[in-house]
Formats: C-alpha cells, structure tokens, sequence
C-alpha cells in the first residue's frame, strides 16, 4: 500500500513540471489573446458598453478552458469534472434565467443596433439618453438627472423611439384662437413666433389649422432643429407664442359654454 502511494505520488510530481510548462505558456497566451481581441473590439463599431462583456466573457472562457488543460497535464480525468460542470451550469442557469435573459437580450441590442450610447430614445415610455448597456441593464440619464436602469430583456420587448437616429427632429407647437380671429392672422403670428435661433430654413417653418373646437380653433407651428437644439426651441417657441398672440390681440381661448335666453312673449 505504502508503495503504491509513493509510485502515485512520484507520478504526480512527474506531471507537475509539465504542467506547471502548461500553465505559465496558456497565462501568457491568453494575454496575448486578450491584448488582440481588446484591439480588434477598439476598431470595431460595437457599443463600447459590448467592450467590457464581451471581454469578461472571453477571459472566464480561455481560464476555464487553461484549467481544464492543466488538470489533465497532471494526469486527472477531467471527464467527471467536465460532467459535473455541465450539471451546475445547467442548475445555475436555471436559478439565474432572468439573468440569462437580459445577458441574451444585450447581445441583442448590440447586434440590432437600435440605439447606441448618447441617444435619446423612449423605451417602455421611459425617456432619456443612453448613458450605458451593460451586461443585464440599459441605463438611460433623463433630463432632470435621474438614471433609470431597464432589463435588455424588457428593453428588446418593448417599442423603442430613437430620436436621434436622424440628424434633425421637427418641434411642434400646438395653439388655439378664438373663432372671431382670421385663420391666416393666427398663422401668420405662428410663423413669427417660429422666428428664433436655431430654426432650419429648409425645411421651412410652417403653421397650419388642425381642428374646429366646441370654443376655439387648432393650430400647429412646425419647425425643424438639429436634435441638440430641440428643447430650447420648443421652450423659446412657446413662449414667444404667448407674447405675440396677446401683441396682436388674439385670444387663446379655454374651454366654456355660451347659455341664450330667449324671452318669451308674456301673456
């Protein structure tokens, strides 16, 4: 017995040179592979937020699989090991399904590419500008400086709006005048009220009727900015709107009710 332990152990020590060998050269290796798939990920145009997952990935895998490579340099079966680490993943996956579920759903907007890190979308009715996408969350910063994280998996569930995905956006401002003032003065102090910095000509600004209200008339004032400067417009328009209207007397009308008496005939 004692010298059958003494021949496993001299054996034992005799696969440890090697792997050890093994070790220092996949260490070096997989810095090596590391150092390169940094690179290539810097020139590609995935989401720099894809970076960081895709690298820790890429590391847990090449260590699992140096492991694997050096258990079997010093002569153990890694069959069993194999086996049983295929049974904790599967237990392990199942216990971290919503996990696994967003991961998958990150790889997907990163492959779809439905907005990227600075865009200003509207998802699941939240809105505000990409901040990050990480491996289970989308972090949106909104404009009164709150951060909102959302699942990737309700984030590829839900209808997304990018409003940035074009260069411009078109502000729309809406407006009512009382019946008793012409149409074409209305639109005509709307054109005006569009009169400020940062508004396209082309396309032109323009002001149309857009319903006959039970007290007043619909109006909308539309005009084209650069995505940058879409909320000052509106806030400035908006205004301006006001100011004029009551310059050139037009009434912006609320909602009421005209009661008529008729006095009948007495008797």
């Amino acid at each position: 017995m004692l010298e059958s332990l003494k021949v496993m152990g001299l054996g034992w020590l005799d696969n440890l040179l090697p792997a050890v060998i093994v070790l220092v050269i996949g260490l070096l290796t997989i810095r090596i592979l590391m150092r390169l798939l940094t690179a290539a990920l810097e020139k590609s145009r995935l989401e720099k937020g894809a970076h960081s997952l895709i690298l820790s990935l890429a590391k847990v895998t090449l260590y699992l699989l140096l492991g694997l490579i050096v258990a079997s340099s010093l002569g153990i079966d890694v069959t069993g090991v194999v086996a049983l680490a295929s049974v904790l993943s599967l237990a392990f996956s199942l216990s971290l399904q919503n996990m696994i579920t967003n991961v998958i759903g990150g790889f997907t907007i990163l492959y779809t590419h439905p907005f990227h890190s600075g865009d200003y979308v509207e998802i699941a009715g939240q809105s505000g500008t990409v901040q990050e996408i990480n491996m289970t969350y989308t972090k949106l910063a909104t404009a009164d400086n709150k951060l909102i994280s959302i699942p990737n998996s309700a984030v590829v569930a839900a209808q997304i709006v990018n409003y940035s995905a074009a260069e411009t956006r078109r502000v729309e401002v809406t407006a009512q005048a009382d019946y008793s003032v012409p149409t074409q003065k209305v639109i005509d102090a709307l054109i005006q009220a569009g009169t400020v910095d940062n508004v396209l000509l082309d396309p032109a600004p323009c002001a149309v009727v857009t319903s006959y209200g039970d007290s007043a008339i619909g109006y909308s004032l539309r005009l084209w900015v650069k995505n940058e400067d879409y909320w000052d417009v509106y806030f400035a328009v908006n205004q301006r709107v006001k100011d004029i209207f009551d310059a050139q007397s037009i009434t912006m009308t609320y909602p009421h009710l005209n009661v008529h008496l008729d006095k009948g005939n007495e008797t």
